[in-house]
């Protein structure tokens, strides 16, 4: 493991967001970042690279689509270790993602207000997140996750104890993290489609 040198960050919750944030960009790591978060980080003087000007493809459909894009994802889910995917991005242009901090739209929290319509609550499914998170976690030897807050202090108290990096055990909590969580995301979605159609 190399230490973490470009993370990728896009939260629904900023709680914390600016304190992590400020640390990881003392540490010499490169932020990229979309919407609302590159915004909150801009005002706080972290620099931010958008993930636009880093995939060179606009945001598109309302922000339904930042994040999906090989460039991203190229970069999150290609092995450090294997030669054949290192020359691969090599090819593509592609950059390694070593970090990715991501929260999901409030999808729970939306359909829960009353008067909530179908299709407010369709449009907080979360779609890039997920995708992200998961792709991070897959590869998580290579690529560090954080889905929730609560890790911040902890990660950047282990990160400054070992050159920028976490350990491997570090790593691997944190995915299992990631899987209960979009896991646990992914049946509400479907529980709420459930009653609603039974109601149709």
């Amino acid at each position: 493991m190399a230490r973490i040198k470009k993370a990728i960050i896009s939260v629904s919750d900023k709680k914390g967001l600016v304190d992590f944030a400020k640390e990881l960009s003392a540490m010499g790591i490169e932020i990229l970042s979309t919407g609302g978060t590159a915004r909150v980080l801009r005002d706080a003087g972290i620099p931010v690279k958008d993930v636009s000007e880093h995939t060179g493809s606009p945001e598109m459909l309302d922000g339904r689509v930042k994040t999906l894009h090989p460039k991203v994802h190229g970069g999150l889910l290609s092995r450090r270790d294997n030669p054949k995917d290192m020359e691969e991005i090599k090819k593509y242009g592609i950059e390694l993602i070593d970090m990715v901090v991501v929260n999901l739209y409030p999808f729970e929290e939306t359909i829960s207000k009353p008067g909530v319509t179908f299709d407010d609550a369709i449009e907080n499914i979360d779609i890039g997140g997920p995708t992200m998170l998961r792709s991070a976690s897959k590869n998580f030897k290579d690529v560090a996750v954080v889905v929730d807050p609560a890790d911040y202090e902890p990660i950047i108290k282990e990160m400054k104890s070992r050159n920028s990096d976490l350990s491997y055990s570090k790593r691997l909590e944190l995915a299992k993290k990631v899987f209960k969580h979009t896991s646990r995301y992914d049946t509400i979605i479907a529980d709420y489609l459930t009653k609603i159609t039974e109601k149709i």
